[in-house]
C-alpha cells in the first residue's frame, strides 16, 4: 500500500493571524517610496561630488596666490654688504 501525500497547503493557511492583519502596500506608495529614495541618492551624490571638486580645487591651488606689485629687495643683504665708516653700530632689544 502507498502512503497517501497531504495535499500542499496554501499560502494563506501558512500564515499566522499576525501576518494575515498586515496589508501589502498599494503601488502608489511603492512608487512614493522609489521617488523618494531616488532623490535622496541623487542629493548625496550631488553632495560627494561638489565636496570632491572642493578637494580638489584646494588641493591644486594651494598656496599659489599672484600679487602685481614689484618684488622688493631684501633689506637685510643690503645693509650687511655696505661697508662701515666707523659709525657706531645701534642694537635694537
Amino acid at each position: 500500500m502507498a502512503a497517501a501525500t497531504p495535499p500542499p497547503l496554501l499560502p494563506t493557511e501558512l500564515s499566522t493571524p499576525f501576518l494575515k492583519r498586515i496589508s501589502t502596500p498599494s503601488l502608489q506608495e511603492e512608487a512614493s517610496v522609489g521617488v523618494i529614495a531616488g532623490v535622496i541618492t541623487v542629493v548625496f551624490i550631488t553632495l560627494l561630488t561638489v565636496l570632491v571638486v572642493i578637494i580638489i580645487y584646494l588641493y591644486k591651488n594651494k598656496g599659489s596666490y599672484h600679487t602685481y606689485e614689484q618684488p622688493e629687495a631684501d633689506v637685510s643683504v643690503q645693509m650687511e654688504n655696505l661697508p662701515s665708516k666707523g659709525e657706531k653700530e645701534e642694537y635694537f632689544i
